[in-house]
């Protein structure tokens, strides 16, 4: 009589990353924590400090014996055997990965007197200041976002000693504005650039009826020569204004 029973599979410890998400069973409670059945070669350790945010008096406190659990790898070593867990979901965003000039999508979860706490995936919320909510003159925060509202920022400095993010919508507001008008500026003819263009045109029409006809060769280096006279006049009336604004 054979034995249908398979074995077990198993995970191999080599398999496994830090980070990675898993599902387990409480198999063993000891003082300093609990021992986790995730599938894998040998059962992972969450410490008493890993089982949630918080100090934890006792493991009993928080998981018994036998109850299903959700669990992350804190850390793993193939080759001595060891898998340490914690049920403390990981950041979405590490202290490391936070610089100034990141830009984030974040939800308001605070609203106070000088400024709107945002929930940006960090430890903690990050700070925009009241100064820092709007190009605008802001009296109060509410005016301007609400609690659960979702907003784009960006990160001004970070302490990670005092474990503080200083963020800003205004900077987001005045770099658009300054795209928008560089845009512009190269997109869009001055009055004077199309008037010298419409000049030169009929310059060069009024020339090429009197010319000869055998001279279609020098035609580019005629209108590389109106080019050259358009620069020079915009570039004369730029210096002319800088000294105008400077008297």
């Amino acid at each position: 009589m054979t034995d249908d029973k398979q074995p077990k599979q198993t995970t191999p410890l080599s398999d496994l990353k830090p980070g990675d998400s898993l599902e387990g069973t409480i198999k063993k409670i000891e003082l300093y924590g609990a021992f986790v059945d995730v599938g894998a070669e040998r059962d992972g350790l969450v410490h008493i400090s890993m089982l949630q945010r918080g100090k934890v008096n006792r493991v009993e406190d928080v998981v018994s014996d036998g109850q299903q659990v959700t669990v992350w790898v804190k850390s793993v070593d193939a080759n001595s055997g060891r898998l340490e867990l914690t049920m403390i979901e990981p950041l979405a965003l590490p202290w490391k990965e936070i610089q100034p000039g990141l830009r984030l999508r974040g939800k308001v979860v605070r609203l106070e007197t000088f400024g709107a706490f945002v929930e940006v995936g960090a430890e903690r919320p990050g700070l925009v200041h009241i100064s820092e909510l709007s190009t605008d003159y802001v009296a109060k925060a509410s005016d301007v976002v609400k609690v659960d509202d979702e907003i784009d920022v960006v990160v001004l400095d970070v302490d990670r000693k005092k474990r503080q993010i200083r963020l800003s919508v205004k900077a987001l507001e005045v770099e658009e504005i300054e795209e928008e008008e560089e845009a512009e500026q190269e997109h869009t003819p001055t009055a004077m650039e199309v008037a010298l263009r419409k000049a030169l045109g009929e310059s060069a029409g009024e020339a090429g009826e009197d010319a000869d006809p055998n001279r279609g060769g020098r035609k580019e280096q005629e209108r590389q020569s109106q080019e050259d006279i358009l620069a020079r006049t915009l570039s004369q009336r730029v210096r002319t204004s800088t000294r105008t604004e400077g008297d």
